[in-house]
């Protein structure tokens, strides 16, 4: 089975990393200078207990060049996702899946307007992981899960032999039946983790343990479980207790990507996150105050470095 990496920043570089380790056959799309410390170095996965090294690593900044694969690992920004989906289209064969690992909830439908609707699946990673320097990703400890599935709930052959492809590698992973379903249950945490580690420049140890933050972040859980239930969505009652109990789990220190590229002044996918809850929210009549001011007050720097 062939697999394309597209977008190795720190989860790109830590699924395709992982699967290249065990022998598989891994292209990393990527540019710039971490393009070029991969192809003259390696691709270097470094974890609490593990270190690796994959040198030689195929990389390219041209998909053009690789060929049809099986998977495409679909891993950049949201801001980025349509022209990043053009840029794959030479590698995309009739049985071709490109599993989104995109933050949020319409990651899916983005890629299938541009690929179409059988090539789209979704997917939830469950890790923490990021460039340390050009051709260096490092991750934290952690459920390490990638959950993936076909958008109408089937276990496809394909899907399968996916699964089958991971078998032995150090993350665990599972075929959703309900892939909708899982980017919403992420959803509740991420849209909040988002929002709240950037908006108070705290982590989560802060925000879940300061009262006055944690009831903000608590409601702004409420309000993306309200809205995806109004969507159709089926979420669990409990939902937002479970993902009280997730974040129990959490390193006090850790803070959502959206946090460091607001540091960094780089763009943000806010506008998919707390601003995708406020719009569905005024599309369904829901109320959603606290992703609304959050997304006002983040606003201004979606685009990067402040206007």
């Amino acid at each position: 089975m062939r697999i394309a990496i597209m977008g190795t920043g720190g989860m790109g570089g830590f699924y395709g990393g992982l699967l290249a380790a065990q022998g598989r056959d891994i292209t990393f799309i990527a540019r710039g200078a971490h393009l070029e410390a991969i192809q003259s170095k390696g691709l270097r996965l470094i974890g609490p207990d593990t270190d690796f090294h994959i040198n030689p690593a195929q990389a390219t900044d041209n998909p053009s060049t690789i060929g049809k694969v099986d998977v495409v690992l679909f891993c950049v920004k949201l801001y980025s996702a349509e022209m990043a989906a053009e840029l794959i289209r030479p590698v995309i064969g009739p049985e071709t899946m490109v599993i989104s690992l995109m933050n949020g909830v319409d990651g899916p439908d983005r890629i299938a307007k541009v690929l179409g609707e059988d090539h789209a699946l979704g997917g939830a990673a469950f890790a923490s992981a990021k460039i340390d320097e050009p051709g260096v990703v490092s991750y934290r400890k952690g459920p390490d899960r990638l959950l993936f599935g076909e958008r109408d709930g089937s276990k496809s052959a394909r899907a399968l032999a996916f699964v089958e492809q991971c078998q032995g590698c150090p993350f665990t992973i599972e075929l959703s039946d309900d892939i909708q379903s899982t980017l919403w249950a992420k959803f509740v945490m991420l849209a909040t983790n988002a929002g709240m580690t950037s908006l108070a420049r705290q982590p989560v140890g802060v925000v879940y343990k300061d009262p006055n933050i944690a009831f903000v972040a608590k409601a702004m859980m409420e309000e993306v479980r309200d809205v995806g239930k109004a969507k159709g969505v089926a979420l669990p009652d409990d939902i937002v207790e479970r993902s009280l109990e997730i974040i129990k789990t959490f390193s006090d220190d850790m803070y959502a990507s959206t946090y460091h590229d607001l540091m960094a002044e780089r763009p943000l996918e806010i506008a998919s996150f707390s601003g995708l809850v406020s719009k569905y929210g005024r599309e369904l009549g829901v109320p959603t105050p606290h992703h609304d001011t959050v997304y006002a007050c983040l606003k201004p720097y979606e685009n990067g470095r402040q206007a």
